[in-house]
């Protein structure tokens, strides 16, 4: 088949996890014998050789750079409020991209299918099917990282500033309005998580608007890639990997440093509470100047703090699909400690494969045991990463794509909706 991928953010380097779900499904598609061109937005930090990588797998690259700035910001936000659209789908349509788009369809053979990775894709998505010319109406696949009105409303929740916590109620309402609107136009829906597709099917107004084609395919990563770190005996860091840009990971990061890390370092003195991401020297604030709190930044190479960790910690309170980042503690056999939300949508056993706790109490009491107690340390970093290799790996979870792609050269056996 001919696809279309379309994505919000370049899918490489896999150093977050929209990039890493993007890019072993483009990967998987193509080395299926598809013929796949991504057409996607960059940042200024994007470079020449990123995109060399994908061209490995795709026909063709085709990249713009996102057109982001504080007073667009501002002008789409008042948009937002007046006409009750969404304010992050609306931010993200540019003209530049459609225009792209032309340019693509006018110069390719017709495509037999548009691949919209993320509900920011959903608008391109319908805007290139209508490029299509007569009688070759290509298929539109959703791929849902996660039920996105659940994240503002998720912040709202926690938010204590009222005017803040007011605009964040509005957009989940404006948000969740648009997206099942989008989702009805798909021929298919893949979701990453079961919690999201029941959240958004709850959502429809009527039967009729959930009889589409419905997946649910987690998030794979290749476990032949992961180097595991030479762990280091008594571990002494307590570790959060994510960028701070995204308000979950900050909203999340600023609790545990308010609420639960305190009680932590009390009771183990020594220990040290290590933050790497991008914008987490930015946006930590006041939580800076404890020096038991080191914010590293983005780091190309986490290996040497891993092997310094005793505890991997994930603790949001807001956000939706999947945590790449779970999966990532999981594959260098690291102990983990979540809330419910933090480990939504994972096959996660409290006390098995990770410690659960969404209280600041047991939070903090869940990370001081294990640090305490290498044997169970031991038994929780085993058993992630053997739930990783059963589920997750994604040659063996991504074979459920060829029932919605189907191709003469695919062999694996299929795996039926769910």
């Amino acid at each position: 088949m001919n696809i279309l991928f379309l994505t919000q953010v370049l899918p490489y380097p896999l150093d977050a996890g929209p990039k890493t779900r993007a890019y072993y499904v483009l990967r998987y598609l193509a080395e299926a014998g598809h013929r796949v061109v991504l057409a996607s937005f960059v940042r200024e930090d994007d470079r020449p050789e990123y995109l060399a990588h994908l061209r490995r797998y795709c026909l063709e690259v085709h990249a713009l750079r996102m057109p982001r700035s504080r007073t667009r910001d501002a002008l789409v936000l008042a948009y937002s409020l007046i006409s009750r659209r969404s304010f992050l789908l609306a931010r993200d349509w540019a003209p530049s991209m459609a225009r792209l788009l032309e340019r693509i369809a006018a110069g390719s053979p017709p495509f037999d299918a548009v691949h919209a990775d993320q509900l920011w894709m959903a608008p391109y998505a319908l805007f290139a099917r209508r490029l299509a010319p007569a009688g070759r109406r290509p298929m539109t696949v959703l791929d849902q990282h996660n039920a996105v009105f659940k994240i503002p409303a998720r912040l709202a929740s926690a938010e204590t500033r009222r005017w803040k916590r007011v605009l964040l109620d509005i957009e989940a309402k404006n948000l969740a309005r648009h997206e099942r609107a989008l989702c009805r136009q798909f021929d298919t829906v893949v979701w990453v998580a079961g919690e999201d597709r029941q959240a958004m099917n709850a959502q429809q107004e009527d039967s009729a608007a959930r009889n589409g084609s419905q997946f649910v395919i987690p998030i794979g990563l290749d476990l032949s890639t992961r180097t595991l770190p030479s762990k280091r005996d008594g571990g002494h860091r307590v570790t959060f990997m994510g960028g701070l840009h995204w308000p979950p990971n900050a909203e999340g990061v600023h609790w545990f440093c308010r609420e639960i890390w305190p009680e932590i370092k009390s009771r183990l003195p020594g220990a040290v509470l290590t933050i790497i991401g991008r914008d987490s020297r930015k946006k930590l604030g006041a939580a800076m100047r404890d020096p038991s709190v080191e914010a590293m930044g983005y780091v190309a190479d986490p290996v040497p703090y891993l092997a310094e960790t005793g505890v991997f910690i994930v603790p949001l309170r807001a956000g939706g699909g999947l945590r790449v980042k779970i999966l990532d503690a999981w594959s260098w056999e690291l102990p983990v400690v979540s809330t419910g939300i933090g480990a939504e949508g994972l096959r996660v056993r409290h006390g098995e494969n990770l410690y659960l706790a969404d209280e600041p109490a047991s939070f903090a009491s869940a990370v001081v045991e294990i640090m305490n107690n290498p044997g169970l340390a031991a038994h929780l970093a085993r058993e992630g990463r053997r739930t990783l290799e059963q589920y997750y790996d994604w040659r063996k979870a991504y074979r459920a794509w060829d029932r919605i792609y189907p191709c003469e050269s695919c062999t694996s056996s299929l795996t039926p909706p769910i």
